[in-house]
């Protein structure tokens, strides 16, 4: 999607350093973060949000797991308390599918 800020920082036209890259997914920290951890984890292909999954994104939800588990270990989060929040409807600021890793203190409720 041309005018989708994810989809502009994962094509790299708004520069940004990725704490995890995949053939599928990028993870970046949030630009206004709720927590001292927060990072986002985004799928590469414009996925508009948790309606639009169907059985075809079962292997992308996987990996999307796989690379939250090695991010909470490249944090040192395994012993802290994290959460893995994903936002649907209004919730969701950003319409791109994506998912955030909360850890440490949190700043607000997201």
């Amino acid at each position: 999607m041309d005018d989708c800020i994810f989809c502009k920082i994962i094509r790299k036209e708004i520069p940004k350093e990725f704490s995890f890259e995949s053939d599928t997914l990028v993870a970046f920290p949030d630009i206004n973060p709720s927590a001292d951890i927060h990072i986002l984890i985004v799928p590469r292909e414009h996925i508009g949000g948790i309606a639009d999954l169907n059985e075809s994104h079962g292997k992308l939800l996987t990996e999307i797991y796989k690379a939250v588990n090695q991010l909470v270990k490249s944090n040192n989060l395994q012993d802290d308390l994290y959460r893995v929040v994903v936002n649907g409807g209004k919730a969701q600021h950003v319409p791109h599918l994506h998912f955030h890793l909360l850890g440490g203190q949190w700043k607000k409720m997201v």
